[in-house]
This record gives structure tokens, sequence and C-alpha cells, in this order.
């Protein structure tokens, strides 16, 4: 038996491993991981909200404030999702690793193969994009600090500023290096939880790609020109591999919808504060670009809107290609040549044509249904909000 964790999500399990949600391993040490960082993030969240406790809130500190404050919180909704679902995702690797058990030739361990790579292709690269922004977002503010030791000059260079506001009710200049690491530590969890959970989410899409490919593999296999033949043993062939497409076809559709299942509340709260969060840091530049010269802090809201809109974007794309790869398989049955086949043959192929009216798509809350389109309003929205907050302001 061929191990699909060992082969196919090895790097997706080591990114897991260090936040403690790799859900085949639930030891002592790893509940305490569990509860420390989830505390290291509730505890980020908290001593951003403090501010309001000792500042005027006027409507400019309320959006700066949340602009920061609804991203930490998407990490923390993550982590805490995928810390109670942990043994939905394990099934879900379960029955990922029954159906690689069933496939029935080389040739299909050779497609999974190619997705499982796709997959660990994609872990790679959103590894880089977004440990780069990681590194951006933590040098920044200490910037000043490292070119005083690198490059010192005989008058001092301008404090260190942490650009998240925060509240700690302690003296901010002398606890400013343990006030950064806790911020920067609880952004670096976060940016860990997002790689590990987004790519684990897109490598369980692969392979759901991956096994409408095979279904589409048997139906070609099932009607090449030699079973198409006059013979009993011919037909016999057609019906099974017919039977075993249609098989493949209905086990992706319901790991996809198990997927979509088991975590539909954490994607419908990931949207909304997606979106809010991006139109409020798209304020926030374009309030600095207008009115201000805190080039720290522009580059900081840049990082947010850009990891917000990548990872947008590789939701609904992985989304558009379940839609695509659904409708593949009733390209080619409506390609081989079932004019050929005998009458009930044909029969059997145009019930799979009728399954193709019903499109199968990642409905989260019967709103919204992950593909470009989805990706397109939801970014639209938020432009459309930032357009209302700033008219508010204008008046």
């Amino acid at each position: 038996m061929r191990c699909i964790v060992k082969h196919h999500f090895q790097l997706n399990r080591i990114l897991l491993l260090a936040i403690g949600l790799w859900p085949y391993q639930q030891s002592l040490l790893v509940k305490f991981q569990r509860i420390l960082f989830t505390g290291i993030l509730i505890s980020s969240v908290i001593f951003q909200l403090t501010v309001f406790l000792t500042s005027d809130c006027t409507l400019d500190f309320v959006i700066k404030i949340l602009s920061f404050v609804l991203f930490f919180m998407i990490f923390m909704i993550k982590y805490n999702s995928f810390w109670i679902n942990s043994q939905a995702m394990r099934n879900l690797m379960e029955q990922l690793q029954n159906i690689y058990n069933e496939l029935k030739d080389e040739n299909e361990f050779n497609i999974m193969k190619k997705y499982g790579n796709n997959a660990k292709h994609y872990t790679a690269r959103i590894i880089g994009v977004l440990m780069c922004s990681i590194l951006i977002a933590f040098f920044v503010p200490i910037w000043s600090s490292i070119l005083d030791i690198v490059l010192p000059m005989n008058e001092s260079r301008s404090r260190s500023v942490l650009l998240l506001m925060t509240e700690y009710f302690v003296d901010q200049e002398k606890y400013f290096y343990l006030i950064f690491l806790h911020m920067y530590t609880a952004m670096f969890i976060g940016g860990i939880v997002i790689i590990g959970t987004g790519t684990m989410l897109i490598a369980y899409l692969k392979h759901a790609c991956g096994i409408f490919t095979i279904a589409s593999y048997r139906i070609e296999q099932a009607m090449t020109v030699n079973n198409l033949q006059n013979g009993l043993q011919n037909k016999i062939v057609i019906h099974k591999g017919i039977i075993c497409a249609v098989d493949a076809h209905c086990k992706a559709i319901e790991f996809s919808k198990s997927l979509i299942s088991s975590l539909e509340g954490l994607f419908f709260l990931l949207i909304g504060f997606n979106v809010i969060c991006l139109s409020l840091n798209l304020f926030e530049m374009y309030q600095i670009l207008i009115y201000g010269d805190a080039k720290e802090e522009f580059l900081i809201h840049f990082v947010i809107v850009i990891v917000i809109l990548l990872y947008m974007f590789l939701a609904n794309y992985a989304g558009q290609e379940i839609i695509d790869h659904n409708n593949h398989i009733f390209y080619t049955a409506y390609n081989v040549h079932w004019y050929a086949a005998p009458l009930h043959i044909q029969k059997l192929i145009l019930f799979i044509l009728q399954r193709g009216t019903k499109v199968v798509s990642l409905n989260v809350g019967g709103l919204f249904a992950a593909s470009l389109n989805c990706f397109a309003t939801l970014a639209t929205a938020s432009v459309s909000y930032f357009t209302f907050i700033y008219s508010t302001q204008q008046q």
C-alpha cells in the first residue's frame, strides 16, 4: 500500500506539525503547543483592542486599529477552526487514502502523482511569498536599530517605532523589545497558520481534481475503439469501465463536499473578515499616500493587502479548477466514440451527460461558490466598501 501522506503531503505535514495542527498528533506536548499558540494569538488581538480604552476614538483612529486587528483575528479564527476540526481533517485524509488504494493501474497513480506534485509546487511558492512578507513586516520597525549597529553614525537615528498600535499598560519605551517580540511572534505564528492550513486545503482540492481526471480517463479507456467492437467480453469491459468512472466521479464530488461542509463556518467568517480587512487597509494606504509620509506603515498595509488578495485568489482559483475538472468529464463523455457503441451503452453515456447539467462547485453557505467570478465579486465588494469609507470621511 502506498502512503499518500509520505508521497504527497510531506511538506504540509511539516508546516502543520510546527504549529500543532497535524491531525495525527494528539500528544500532551501538542495540546500544550496549541494552548500556547492560541494564547499568543488571542492576546495579540486583545492588546491591540485595549488601545480604545486609553485613546480618543475618532473614525480615523478606529479604522487604523481595525485594519491590523482584523488581520490578526484571521490568524486566530483559522488556527482555532482547524484545531476544532482536526478530526474532520483526519477523516478527509483517510478518505483520500482509501481512494488512492482503489486506483486501477499505473496511469491512474501517475495522474495522482502529477496533481500531488502540483500541490507541492504551490506549497513551496506560497511559503516563499508569505515568508518574504513576514520578514518585511518584521524588519521594518527595527530597521533603524539594525543600521545603528551595522553603519553607526555620529548622530543617533530616530528610535524604532512599533507600527502596530498596542496598549500593555506599561512603559512602551522601556519594554519596547518585549512588546515587539510578542506582537511579531504572533505575526510569525499567524503566517505559518495561513501557509500551513491554506496549502493543506489547496492540496486536498488538487487531489480532488486528480480524482475527476481519473474519472475522465476511465471513460476514455472504456470507450476505446477496440472495446466498441462487437462481442460480449467487450460489452462487459465497457460496462465495468463506465461504472468505475462514475464511481470515481461520485467520490470526487463527495470528497469536495465533505471538505467544504466540515469547514463551512470557517470559510464564511473568513470571507467577511478578508473583505472588510482588505477595504480598511486600502483606505489606510490611500490616506498615507494623500496626507502622510509614513513609508514604513504604508509598506505594512501593502503587504497585508497583497497577502489577502493572494489568499482569496488562490482559494477561488482552486474552486474554479474543481468546476473545470468536473465539466471536463462531460466533455470527455461527449467526445468519445459513443455513436459507435451499442444502444444500451449510449444510454449510459446519456445519463452521464445529463448529470453535467448540474454544476459541481465549492458552495459556502449557499451564498458564495468558489470561482474566479467569486474572486472578482469579493475584490469589487472590497473596493466598494473602501469607496464608501472614503465618501463618509469627505462629508
